[in-house]
């Protein structure tokens, strides 16, 4: 499936979308070290190739507060236009990144999760359904949440964050 070319609208957004993201990357696992995190490690392979610079990364244990406290501090960064989460997006009952995250958002952006249970069905199948991978935009910032695995994180880089990264934090910045 080729990707649909942008609509004129869509155009003119992005092309006046920062080209450099700052980002912060919090890895959400109660078993992964900076050794063993191999799908932080991954967003920030695929944000710092993209020319998007890594200012901030943490691992936090899956619990509520935990989470939220990674995230507040990293929108309290002046410095930084994405915050992108992996891990915790389960169904199991430590998975709590969804339920932790979207208080914090001011704005849900509902097209990132179905369109990424919609690409990792093609690629899973109906696997895909357990999936809470979640997108919005919280005090002028572009927020993600995507599952930890590898093969996860690949598909929401190359089909979903890279190419909006920068029209979704330059619409967030608007918000500031």
């Amino acid at each position: 499936m080729s990707d649909p070319k942008p609509s004129h609208g869509a155009h003119h957004h992005r092309k006046g979308a920062p080209k450099r993201v700052p980002s912060a990357v919090i890895t959400v696992s109660d078993t992964r070290t900076p050794e063993t995190d191999t799908g932080g490690a991954l967003v920030v392979e695929y944000l710092e190739s993209a020319g998007h610079p890594v200012a901030f990364r943490k691992i936090v244990r899956d619990e509520p507060a935990e989470i939220q406290a990674a995230v507040a501090a990293a929108l309290d960064r002046e410095d930084l236009g994405a915050v992108i989460l992996t891990g915790g997006t389960g169904v199991a009952p430590r998975d709590q990144t969804p339920e932790a995250v979207e208080p914090l958002l001011d704005r849900v952006v509902p097209g990132f999760g179905e369109l990424f249970r919609f690409l990792s069905y093609e690629e899973i199948g109906s696997a895909a359904l357990l999936s809470r991978a979640l997108a919005g935009l919280a005090a002028g910032r572009v927020v993600f949440v995507v599952p930890g695995s590898r093969g996860a994180v690949r598909l929401a880089m190359e089909k979903l964050i890279l190419p909006e990264i920068g029209h979704l934090a330059g619409e967030a910045l608007k918000q500031r």
